[in-house]
């Protein structure tokens, strides 16, 4: 359900509980969220207030956020106004999504001041307000003074509630509520409710119907009046569908802030999901551009080297010409026929450039054949290279599809950013995706991120490496040069290594590790996966290759099924 009024009266019911806490810490990790520091009866709290349009709610919550170096203006305005003060009531108007917190403390003076934090959460029109005791703005996180605009927030002016439109349905009977819905198809029910009162989504009302078969505008009113009544919180719960909340009755023993705590788990999962979404498909972006212009070189390559198959036959025609000369007219000709004495003298005609003599055009085809023969050797050596960079842009991708957190993405977009081919363009995007990445214990670089993906077989430990920079830590640092090594043979995927520790595994367990290798590889659907497997002193990395590129030898090769086992 969207974060309705509904919801809203029942997480402010919830941290009513937090009446006479003390603030004493507030951040704006972003443009859209505050967090304000709480600490009640030896107990530290984390009120989010977050504005996003799409994500809008207020909540106790227990994820960490980043927080700028520098404070914002507003956050700076309310840390002077509010650290310090005591919640003194936290409550709802009805259904409104509006949230007011009230604050009451004492000056430098010891005289009582009081201050107001008025949360509007509606949507595009979500907002943060700090008022004084006279209900004068003082300042909000977004200010607005639009000329067509029905609420204006500005400081200094009077603060006056957001006009509502739609009826409350706390203030209405059956009577009236039974008249607002004037018909018997149950399918509208959802849109007329959620048009005509005040805090109530279309969403739950649907859900409601469907769960708890609610047939009659009796049920669907009755429902509504014991959920929005039920002040004791510990008597609701959230049930989740289709990636959705809900709330419902529910009587089982729970703690405190329960549903305030779900809610939070509920959006921190969304948010992460979509940042998780938004930063691979941005660094993806970037990765496929430039994937997209190294193939359109191959294709321009692949027809350069179709060019320099036919060199030889401009040398052939420059090489009878010259010969022939004795006896060829000394002027402007359209072609010429002569004896081909590479081919038992068999006739071969050959064309002419009409602007010039055939000694001249003798000349030009020597020219041609030696810029064709110079173009080989380069063409040759820039397919080389460009197969190569393919080869590791191909790499990232498969990387970026597998990226389970926001820590790897940045992990990989650190890697493709030391690559001259991706350094520019990653200069922007590296700014504002800079994440802090945990080291793990396991590394002996404290300046390289190694957190693999540990596995036990049979007592065994198997570490799979998540990126191309991990892969090289993992293989040529890391490992001891008598573990064995594996790697999917011909398929972009992780490198595997079985930790020895001077025990010899079984052909079961080299079979389990491959099958887990062809897991974290691009052949992870397929089945009969080839993986290839070595010592780890058979892996070598040639200069000037890229990360996670090597070369291998002594090694055999088992074909396996993929499983993350």
């Amino acid at each position: 359900m969207a974060f309705d009024g509904i919801i809203t009266k029942t997480i402010a019911n919830e941290l009513n509980l937090l009446s006479g806490a003390r603030i004493d810490k507030i951040f704006e990790p972003n443009s859209s969220t505050v967090v304000l520091g709480l600490y009640l009866d030896g107990l530290n709290y984390a009120l989010n207030i977050c504005i996003n349009p799409q994500n809008y709610r207020i909540n106790l919550t227990t994820h960490s956020k980043m927080n700028p170096k520098v404070a914002p203006n507003f956050c700076m305005v309310l840390r002077k106004h509010l650290l310090g003060l005591r919640i003194k009531n936290i409550f709802t108007n009805s259904l409104e999504r509006i949230v007011t917190i009230e604050f009451e403390g004492f000056d430098d003076i010891d005289d009582i001041i009081n201050k107001k934090l008025v949360i509007e959460l509606m949507g595009k029109h979500c907002n943060i307000i700090l008022l004084n005791d006279e209900g004068i703005i003082i300042d909000s996180l977004r200010h607005i003074n639009n000329e067509n605009a029905t609420h204006i927030v500005i400081p200094h002016i009077k603060y006056k509630y957001p006009e509502i439109n739609k009826k409350d349905f706390l203030s209405c009977n059956l009577g009236d509520f039974k008249n607002s819905l004037n018909t018997d198809d149950i399918s509208l029910y959802p849109k007329i409710i959620s048009n005509n009162y005040n805090g109530i989504s279309k969403k739950y009302i649907s859900f409601i119907i469907e769960k708890y078969s609610l047939k009659t505008p009796e049920g669907i009113y009755n429902f509504l009046k014991d959920i929005i009544n039920r002040t004791d919180t510990l008597k609701l719960k959230l049930d989740f569908k289709d990636n959705d909340y809900f709330l419902v009755p529910d009587n089982s023993n729970k703690e405190n802030f329960t549903i305030n705590f779900l809610v939070d788990d509920f959006y921190y999962n969304k948010e992460t999901s979509e940042e998780l979404k938004l930063s691979r498909n941005s660094v993806l972006k970037l990765i496929l551009s430039t994937l997209k212009k190294y193939n359109n070189r191959l294709v321009s390559i692949n027809n350069k080297l179709k060019e320099c198959d036919n060199m030889d036959i401009y040398k052939l025609y420059g090489e009878l010409i010259t010969a022939n000369l004795y006896r060829i007219p000394n002027k402007n000709l359209k072609e010429i026929e002569l004896e081909n004495y590479y081919d038992n003298n068999k006739k071969i005609v050959i064309p002419l450039d009409q602007k010039y003599i055939p000694r001249e055009n003798a000349k030009k085809f020597f020219k041609k054949y030696n810029k064709l023969k110079n173009a080989l050797e380069i063409v040759t050596v820039q397919k080389k290279e460009t197969i190569q960079e393919l080869d590791y842009i191909e790499s990232v991708v498969y990387e970026l599809e597998t990226a389970n957190s926001i820590e790897e993405i940045a992990e990989i977009l650190d890697e493709i950013s030391e690559n001259s081919i991706f350094k520019e363009k990653t200069k922007n995007l590296k700014s504002k995706k800079q994440n802090k990445i945990k080291k793990s214990n396991l590394t002996k670089n404290k300046n390289v991120s190694f957190n693999p993906l540990k596995y036990t077989v049979d007592g065994f430990t198997l570490l799979v490496g998540r990126n191309n920079k991990e892969n090289d830590y993992l293989t040529l640092k890391y490992a001891s040069k008598q573990d064995i090594w594996f790697h999917t043979k011909d398929i972009h995927g992780s490198h595997a290594v079985l930790f020895l520790n001077n025990k010899t595994p079984s052909e079961d367990i080299l079979i389990k590790c491959a099958e887990i290798t062809a897991f974290h590889s691009k052949a992870r659907f397929s089945s009969n996966v080839p993986v290839d497997t070595c010592k780890v002193r058979y892996v070598k990395k040639t200069k000037g290759a890229k990360p996670g590129m090597v070369i291998y030898t002594d090694y055999s090769t088992l074909y396996v099924n993929p499983k993350d086992n």
